[in-house]
């Protein structure tokens, strides 16, 4: 089949595309960065340098492609990243209608299912419901869980206070992520039948935030580090003295709430998804190596 994978060579896309190619598939990828071209045609893929915000460039790329997997990439520069989001979210809606590709496997995440109160996850949301306009589109909405790497934001509040804080925390659980799992889980969706309206989702452990912070610290050498669990206000204030702006502040403040009271995963739960393989104390080494890279 020939697929068309956005997002370029990050995080997911490096494991994705050549899961893609190894299948059989011919894979042509769109990124933003021409540097990346040598990289993607390695992989045996075809590269298309340009952007989601060009809707004609997505447009004639899509056209004549059996799948195509969409995904909104990360502009914290954005002056609204919930706008962002729609924005994006309509220029695929209006390139798929227009190429006429039948079939689409969509980046989205855990707390979609919610229309208010979840932050920046409130732009997946605005996604779904955009593509789900699409009526004779087979989709399918991929929602991860969190992702491992979202713990590295918390890696000089370690190296500078000796702790982790925010408003999630303590015995709070988290269904975390990796990015290889995620791959692993687009390359088999690409493998099934296509349906009108699917989820599914994704998550490679479950932990509660006290043993993440466990593990991590047995990693990087802080064998009682302690993640403390902090109000809403305090947390905001947080984000506002470290630079944040304001609305990304508010937006981060309410995701991490909706996480600490659980309704950010009462879908995930409710659909009881299988396990990845790659679990936090994997993870935990890889953040590490990152940990101590930034120390030396």
């Amino acid at each position: 089949m020939k697929i068309v994978v956005t997002g370029s060579v990050g995080n997911i896309g490096r494991p994705l595309v050549p899961k893609l190619v190894a299948n059989g598939h011919q894979v042509t990828v769109i990124t933003s960065k021409q540097h990346n071209a040598g990289v993607i045609e390695s992989m045996g893929a075809k590269a298309v340098t340009g952007s989601v915000e060009d809707v004609n460039l997505l447009t004639r790329t899509f056209a004549g492609a059996d799948i195509v997997y969409t995904m909104v990439p990360s502009f914290f520069g954005a002056a609204d990243l919930q706008e962002f989001y729609r924005s994006i979210g309509e220029n695929y809606e209006e390139a798929i209608r227009q190429s006429g590709v039948k079939r689409v496997i969509n980046l989205s995440s855990f707390g979609a299912h919610l229309s208010k109160g979840t932050g920046i996850i409130l732009g997946v949301h605005y996604v779904e419901e955009i593509l789900n306009k699409l009526e004779n589109v087979q989709i399918t909405h991929m929602r991860p869980g969190s992702f491992y790497y979202n713990l590295l934001a918390f890696a000089d509040m370690i190296r500078n206070q000796g702790f982790i804080a925010a408003n999630y925390g303590a015995n709070d659980v988290v269904q975390l992520v990796h990015p290889g799992d995620i791959a692993a889980a687009i390359a088999d969706e690409a493998e099934q039948p296509g349906t009108h309206r699917k989820i599914r989702y994704v998550i490679s452990d479950e932990r509660t935030c006290n043993e993440i912070a466990a593990a991590i610290g047995r990693e990087i050498g802080i064998p009682d580090l302690e993640w403390r669990l902090i109000s809403d206000e305090d947390a905001k204030n947080r984000h506002l003295q470290a630079g944040v702006p304001p609305l990304l502040a508010q937006y981060l403040t309410e995701l991490f709430s909706c996480l600490h009271n659980g309704k950010l995963a009462e879908d995930l739960v409710h659909h009881h998804p299988e396990y990845g393989k790659i679990k936090l104390e994997d993870y935990a080494r890889e953040f590490a190596v990152i940990y101590n890279s930034k120390n030396n």
